[in-house]
């Protein structure tokens, strides 16, 4: 029979092991079909950091290699954090782009957790609470990031993705908080060590089977809108009525010009439960995201008004709130997103063309 520490290293040895196949898979699936998308390449990175997070933090090698050795797989594992949020932003966000201060960011964190370890700072130290803390921070970050557009997401699988690693991602982490802060020196115990991948394996599980069973083009945002799908077949005649009776109504009753719609309030307006409206939208008329369905029509109104002789002097300002947008900001944006010009290039282009 095998000793109990020997067994217990061999659980631990193979729930690692285990952790590392299905990041593997979890890779290979993000590249399967969209290898430039930036939540992929983020993805990878979050990979590549939590395969060192789980070599490093083995009892052997926290016990047995000396410090600094273990100093720069400490300072990537603690900076595994910020890729988390980062990668969370960039799959429930399509316009989010990683910007140069949060590759400093990681930067400094990485030194961080390299110095901490290679200096055996003391767990009280400021240094040290910093390092302990960083992980609830990103943690709190990557919730808001997956959650805050959920609100506007007309897919329900990606939905109920953010809901699971905002819900797997922090339980994990304030666990692990918890567990460092309770270690002496802050090494985890072997009994924590395995809890520590049991709970790594099970989140890590969690998002490979939702790419198995989630087609790419519902799971990952892409960095430019994709091809709406054509409609699906009407199978269900009243739907495709209640769908056709939804766009009506916004646009004959202009309710898109409401800075403030959302899905609930316009499922309230149209007497429909928002699950329904939700389902329509998305699956009658092929949008993924309610704001990117509303801003549709503000567009076309937008674009009608600044080709109009009649309003020339009206301010692009004007115009824009007029159409329902809340702000120039976001309306620049998704004008130039939509048309390749600002409002103003394309007023001058189209007043000039209805002059010839």
């Amino acid at each position: 029979m095998l000793e109990p520490l020997t067994a217990a290293l061999l659980i631990d040895a193979a729930l690692r092991g285990a952790v590392v196949a299905l990041m593997l898979i979890t890779a290979a699936l993000m590249l399967r079909d969209r290898p430039g998308l930036t939540a992929v390449r983020l993805g990878l990175a979050l990979v590549a950091g939590l395969a060192v997070q789980v070599f490093a933090s083995a009892p052997l090698i926290e016990s047995g290699v000396p410090r600094l050795w273990q100093a720069p797989l400490v300072g990537i594992s603690v900076a595994n954090g910020l890729l988390f949020w980062l990668f969370t932003a960039a799959l429930f966000d399509e316009e989010f782009r990683p910007r140069p201060w949060q590759a400093g960011v990681w930067v400094v964190v990485v030194a961080l957790g390299t110095y901490n370890c290679a200096s055996a700072t003391a767990e009280g130290a400021p240094a040290m609470l910093v390092q302990r803390w960083l992980p609830v921070l990103f943690s709190l970050l990557a919730i808001t990031a997956a959650l805050r557009p959920r609100r506007a997401d007309l897919v329900e699988r990606r939905r109920r993705l953010a809901l699971y690693l905002a819900v797997a991602g922090s339980v994990y982490t304030v666990v692990m908080v918890a567990l460092r802060l309770s270690s002496p020196h802050g090494r985890l115990s072997e009994p924590a060590a395995t809890l520590d991948m049991g709970l790594l394996l099970l989140l890590v599980a969690g998002l490979a089977w939702k790419l198995l069973t989630v087609c790419d083009t519902e799971l990952l945002s892409a960095p430019a809108p994709l091809p709406l799908p054509e409609p699906a077949p009407a199978v269900d005649p009243e739907e495709q009525a209640q769908a056709e009776a939804v766009l009506a109504r916004v646009r004959t009753e202009a309710l898109y010009r409401q800075d403030d719609l959302s899905i609930g309030s316009l499922a309230d307006q149209l007497g429909l439960p928002e699950y329904r409206l939700r389902r329509l939208v998305n699956q009658q008329l092929g949008h993924r995201n309610f704001n990117a369905f509303i801003n549709g029509f503000r567009l076309a109104a937008a674009r009608a008004a600044l080709a109009d002789p009649a309003r020339r002097e009206e301010a692009v300002l004007a115009i824009a709130l007029d159409a329902g947008f809340a702000s120039i900001g976001p309306f620049n944006r998704a004008f130039k997103a939509e048309t390749g010009l600002t409002p103003s290039e394309f007023r001058r282009q189209a007043l000039a063309d209805s002059s010839i």
